[in-house]
């Protein structure tokens, strides 16, 4: 009980008295003229980047919600700014994608996408199931755009628009085919299908296809037994290819999350209600196939070359890391000279070098605006329906949203769901909920709409009305007697996604919240393909039509988002080895070792000397201040007496006090081997996904 009221107070979430987060919205930019991973703390899984002149455009998956394929624009590939979406609704001409009589469509719809530029219009082609492929053209990336349906078992693809103008699709997993496709997108040639990387050669899907020089360059990821992104190259798009890993292992200091599981050989329902659903075990040594891997590359306009991949991020979901890439004897390598393959979380924005001055940027933004007060007469960008909506059963009315009942037996099956995506490390989320409008039979509320699924929300038997905390994964219901002083109750989402948890809450005044049901796990699954998402539902149980739900005001607070304080200028503090729980200690012998944990002496306490746009120098207070000798091996972190002469490092920034530091000379990590006895070196490529190898640190502030 004790650790979840600390969880809730430090998320500001116990009534009026709790600690008020600042509304703001993670931006990956620090303002200093660097940035920090991820580009988005929400799901944006299958990235794939394409650039025009000094603009940059980003395609996404979204799967079965609507309107689909989100499109972002950004200048600088920090910022980014929700665009376009490729189309309102599926218009397939049948009910696939609507929940209908239980046609349950989810872990389908449309993915992976592949965002090109040519012959003076935009392409954004990818598959959904059972439809085949499909092509979106337009001449304005806003749109409108135009739908071809070119069918054929093509998926998971990358295209290339070659220079002579014919157009060839890559795909496949292990074999690897190129088809080409006919130039006005009525469907692939016949007869051009090719194997041009056979299997055998370790090479996966999620291919991304480039001609660089003359030469082709296939980007593909696989995951078997772990995730890689390899690069394969040839003269001809027909091959012979060769192929290279150019990034493993950059996982960020995160680990698996808990997957969703279902027994062997079931059949199941998604929308069911019941105990089948189970959270796997979670090896926090093991990244799975969840480190940075899928997505594309680009050059931007200063000559640098950059991956957008995606990684992650416990439940979540998948989002992009935009990682610094290094030419390497023709080969594209992710990462910088001395630590091919890894990347690290916080560097230096495009354009701007390491020895820059510190660079306050004039404007950073999110890429969406996540409140909502539904006054407008459309709804914001960051919102998707849940399938196609039955657009006569909901309106924009009165500065609020009215969501009319329809027949469903369970959440999953409810129609005009509006969802958005949850946004980490932890967030709040908030939202009015008007009842005068409910009939029997009516459930309407907030959820979350996941594989298993939870929601909070009212639920009305006759004239009578009560409160409910639903979970899916133990089939349970809380329920409270609730009346409306205000005719209106306040429903709340108290998320730690990081730690894969979540919370209920509610209040009648707006003020004070009290929680309902047990601090919730979360995980991710494949089952849906999707992270956490927020949803706004409203459904009658009875089989029929019923009355309404209204729901204003959405809010959502993220008491991480604001990263100033993150670095302790100006601060006295300790540096704890996360993978020992160790001080570090200023050895009157000259090196930085370890010392017993409740060591406080002048020797463990450091300060930080700021050298502008993130860098820092450490000085121990003892007067010393940290350097690094020869090549970064034990031993070689020392000190000297002289401010001048001291390392300089890139902060990296981990969140909650974790951090690293970035050697800006071999673009590796200083650490501590937790087995070796060995002291602290400048040697370690990364963080491992439990961040105990030694890399990943903390610091504890000495007043």
């Amino acid at each position: 009980m004790k650790k979840r009221f600390l969880l809730l107070l430090a998320l500001g979430m116990l009534g009026s008295a709790g600690v008020q987060a600042q509304i703001t919205s993670w931006t990956a930019d620090n303002g200093n003229g660097t940035f920090t991973n991820p580009l988005f703390y929400d799901e944006f899984s299958d990235p794939d980047i394409l650039r025009v002149g000094d603009d940059f455009y980003l395609a996404g998956t979204t799967m079965h919600t609507v309107p689909g394929l989100v499109i972002l624009h950004s200048k600088d590939l920090v910022n980014w700014e929700n665009i376009s979406y490729c189309f309102d609704r599926f218009d397939f001409g049948d009910d696939s994608f609507s929940l209908k009589n239980h046609k349950e469509i989810y872990g389908q719809g449309i993915w992976a996408p592949c965002i090109r530029y040519a012959n003076g219009q935009f392409y954004v082609f990818s598959n959904v199931n059972g439809k085949g492929l499909q092509c979106y053209t337009a001449k304005d990336i806003h749109g409108p755009w135009t739908h071809h349906n070119m069918k054929g078992n093509i998926y998971d693809l990358g295209v290339l628009f070659d220079d002579d103008g014919k157009v060839y699709a890559i795909h496949g997993y292990g074999t690897v085919k190129c088809t080409e496709l006919q130039p006005d997108m009525s469907g692939p040639v016949e007869g051009t299908e090719r194997v041009i990387i056979p299997e055998g050669n370790g090479v996966g899907e999620g291919h991304h296809m480039y001609k660089i020089d003359g030469m082709y360059y296939l980007i593909s990821t696989d995951y078997k037994p772990n995730g890689r992104t390899l690069c394969s190259r040839s003269k001809s798009i027909w091959g012979p290819y060769e192929t290279r890993v150019i990034t493993a292992d950059e996982n960020y200091g995160y680990h698996a999350a808990s997957l969703t599981q279902v027994p062997r050989g079931e059949k199941y329902r998604i929308g069911q209600d019941g105990t089948m659903f189970a959270l796997g075990p979670v090896d926090k040594d093991a990244t799975a196939c969840t480190n940075a891997h899928q997505g594309g590359i680009v050059q931007a306009t200063d000559g640098s070359w950059w991956a957008l991949f995606m990684q992650d991020f416990h439940s979540i979901g998948r989002t992009v890391c935009l990682m610094p890439m290094t030419w390497k004897d023709g080969w594209p390598m992710v990462g910088l000279e001395g630590n091919l393959g890894r990347a690290p979380r916080t560097w230096f924005k495009p354009g701007l070098q390491p020895d820059a001055v510190s660079q306050q940027q004039a404007s950073t933004f999110a890429p969406y605006n996540r409140n909502e007060s539904f006054d407008g007469k459309k709804l914001g960008r960051v919102w998707q329906w849940n399938h196609n909506p039955e657009e006569k059963m909901w309106s924009l009315k009165g500065g609020r949203l009215r969501l009319n009942t329809m027949p469903a037996e369970q959440l999953m099956w409810a129609r005009n769901t509006l969802t958005q995506r949850v946004i980490g490390p932890k967030s709040i989320t908030t939202v009015e909920l008007y009842v005068k409008g409910m009939k029997d039979g009516d459930v309407c509320g907030l959820g979350n709409i996941n594989v298993p699924c939870s929601w909070i929300g009212i639920v009305q038997t006759g004239k009578a009305s009560v409160l409910r905390c639903f979970e899916q994964l133990t089939n349970d219901t809380v329920d409270v007697p609730i009346t409306f002083p205000e005719g209106k109750i306040w429903l709340r989402s108290i998320g730690d996604y990081d730690n894969d948890q979540a919370q209920y809450a509610y209040s009648t005044d707006g003020k004070n919240f009290q929680t309902l049901g047990r601090m919730m796990p979360l995980s991710y699954q494949l089952i849906s393909f999707q992270g956490s998402r927020h949803a706004l539902f409203a459904f009658n149980v009875k089989g029929k039509n019923g009355g309404y739900a209204e729901f204003d005001n959405f809010t959502v607070e993220e008491p991480c988002a604001d990263r100033s304080k993150n670095i302790p200028y100006g601060k006295t503090f300790r540096i704890i080895n996360k993978a020992t729980g160790r001080p570090a200690h200023c050895d009157p012998h000259g090196l930085l070792y370890d010392t017993r944990a409740d060591d406080q002496g002048k020797r463990t306490q450091f300060q930080i000397i700021d050298r502008g746009a993130g860098k820092v120098s450490l000085k121990c207070v003892d007067g010393r201040y940290v350097k690094v000798y020869g090549d970064g091996l034990p031993g070689d972190v020392r000190f000297t007496t002289q401010a001048d002469d001291a390392e300089v490092f890139l902060w990296q920034d981990y969140l909650d006090h974790d951090f690293m530091l970035f050697s800006l000379k071999n673009h590796r990590y200083i650490g501590k081997s937790p087995t070796t006895g060995s002291p602290y070196s400048m040697d370690f490529p990364g963080a491992d996904p439990a961040r105990r190898n030694g890399a990943v640190l903390r610091w504890e502030e000495i007043k």
